[in-house]
């Protein structure tokens, strides 16, 4: 069965639309098409000019699935793309290129760190991730997390992962490099490690982290990529990495309440709350990189 719908101007198929992507919460690819297109006016915002990776599970969050960088050879010509080396990156900028994904069965839409065109990073992550099913430990690493950029005069977002974990966001001003980020990222990596030695570790070997919090450093880095803000999971529930107001950590019981079923009544009633990583202050990292170099801290 295949099922045609005209998306701004642009007539695509919709193959098997029945077949259920999410099976626990009865989402068919239909719905799934269905909900990404009213997630799109928020989603496009942070994919439109990064380097696209997805993962695709043609037969639904239960069966195979593979991630893919290279955009297909049978990709509509409408479909824009960019070239790095010897990747033909998707650029997911528009409407019918979400459908033309969904289609696909791309449940994950993963961002580079950076726009297209440009390798400096437009923003610092932090990677929190849990090693246990007490996500109310990674509250509390990002809540300290908070504090210390506080007092560092950084501004800061956060939003979950959509899976298990929080990521944390400092706009920053343009001109920084990865090497730099990283330094910073680090710095504040190694110091929670040390405020807080039984609840956060940097320890990359899961059989060594016990039930602390990982703190990624190291995923913030040229090539490598993050969830999108908006972007649904492939998980059973159907979660999406969601943007939080801070003082909602402290009553959030878990990551999974946000959904593809229920976020459409939260952007309504709260709207965009990570649009300030858009149109708010960018963030100066001069001086703690100067206070670092001088005082041969924390170094890698």
């Amino acid at each position: 069965m295949v099922r045609e719908v005209n998306v701004d101007g642009y007539v695509l198929r919709i193959a098997n639309p029945d077949k259920l992507l999410y099976p626990e919460e009865s989402i068919t690819k239909w719905d799934y098409v269905l909900a990404c297109v009213r997630l799109a006016p928020y989603l496009l915002r942070y994919t439109s000019k990064r380097l696209l990776t997805v993962v695709r599970y043609p037969d639904g969050v239960h069966h195979s699935s593979f991630f893919q960088k290279n955009a297909p050879a049978s990709r509509p010509g409408w479909v824009n793309t960019k070239k790095v080396g010897k990747i033909e990156y998707i650029i997911l900028d528009s409407i019918p290129t979400l459908v033309w994904l969904a289609n696909l069965a791309c449940l994950e839409f993963h961002i580079s760190f950076h726009d297209y065109g440009n390798e400096m990073p437009t923003e610092l992550v932090f990677d929190l991730d849990p090693s246990s099913p007490d996500f109310t430990k990674v509250i509390e690493v990002a809540l300290e997390t908070k504090k210390v950029l506080e007092r560092l005069d950084l501004v800061s977002y956060v939003k979950t992962s959509g899976a298990s974990g929080l990521q944390i966001y400092i706009p920053l001003k343009a001109g920084y490099t990865f090497e730099e980020t990283r330094q910073v990222n680090f710095f504040i990596a190694k110091y929670l490690t040390e405020q807080l030695p039984d609840l956060v570790t940097i320890n990359r070997k899961i059989s060594e982290r016990g039930e602390k919090v990982y703190f990624d450093y190291l995923q913030h880095w040229r090539k490598k990529t993050i969830i999108a803000p908006y972007s649904p999971r492939a998980t059973k529930k159907a979660t999406v990495s969601t943007p939080l107001a801070w003082r909602e950590l402290m009553e959030l019981s878990s990551p999974e309440v946000f959904t593809l079923k229920t976020i459409h009544d939260r952007l309504t009633n709260k709207g965009d709350l990570f649009s300030p990583m858009l149109s708010g202050p960018r963030m100066d990292l001069t001086e703690i990189l100067r206070f670092l170099e001088r005082h041969r801290l924390y170094r890698l």
